[in-house]
């Protein structure tokens, strides 16, 4: 990002399934089209403040791509997403923001 434009921070929660059949594996990040490795759990990255960015995230395990899940974060959303990684190693995972919580 450059020193002069506006930044904002989100907050993203990777969560990997309890059961999987795949072992080792670590997301990447994928924020306006360059890469980054990620951990599994919370993280906060750096963002434009004032214009949309595609944020994606995708699994690796050395034979091929899987996992993948895109989410357009305009200005207006929260500044959290939540991805949910598949647990069998050719379905997609899923990337949104997080579900407010629900009035009893």
């Amino acid at each position: 990002m450059s020193g002069d434009r506006a930044t904002r921070r989100i907050e993203l929660t990777l969560h990997r399934p309890w059961y999987a059949l795949h072992w080792g594996v670590r997301p990447t990040l994928v924020i306006a089209e360059r890469g980054q490795p990620a951990q599994w759990g919370i993280g906060t990255w750096q963002v434009p403040a004032d214009e949309p960015v595609r944020v994606g995230v995708y699994l690796f395990n050395r034979v091929w791509r899987f996992g993948q899940a895109e989410f357009d974060l305009e200005p207006q959303h929260p500044p959290a997403l939540v991805y949910r990684a598949p647990a069998l190693p050719f379905l997609p995972g899923r990337l949104r923001t997080p579900q407010a919580p629900t009035a009893p």
